[in-house]
């Protein structure tokens, strides 16, 4: 029972872990291609990501779907109009 708590214990510590270093990741892309939530309001980046050109524009059809929509919902989250905005300079 005790060995089953532990193992319980650490793979939660790991998945927490994980979604803390695959969030910093996403902001680390985010960054390098020059996108900032703030740079637009949310139904922009909703415009952008459902637009080809736009992906093409942005540099985002280079991306694997999986990151393009956890860049996708990084973004939204911290549009102009949220309630967390980030803006470069900040």
């Amino acid at each position: 029972m005790e060995t089953t708590l532990k193992y319980i214990t650490k793979i939660m510590l790991i998945s927490l872990l994980s979604q803390n270093l695959f969030a910093e990741d996403i902001a680390e892309v985010a960054k390098r291609l020059h996108l900032f939530g703030g740079q637009k309001a949310t139904v922009q980046w909703e415009r952008v990501f459902s637009s080809q050109r736009h992906l093409r524009r942005y540099k985002l059809n280079e991306l694997p779907l999986q990151t393009r929509n956890k860049l996708k919902e990084y973004l939204i989250k911290h549009a102009a109009d949220s309630d967390q905005p980030i803006v470069p300079g900040l």
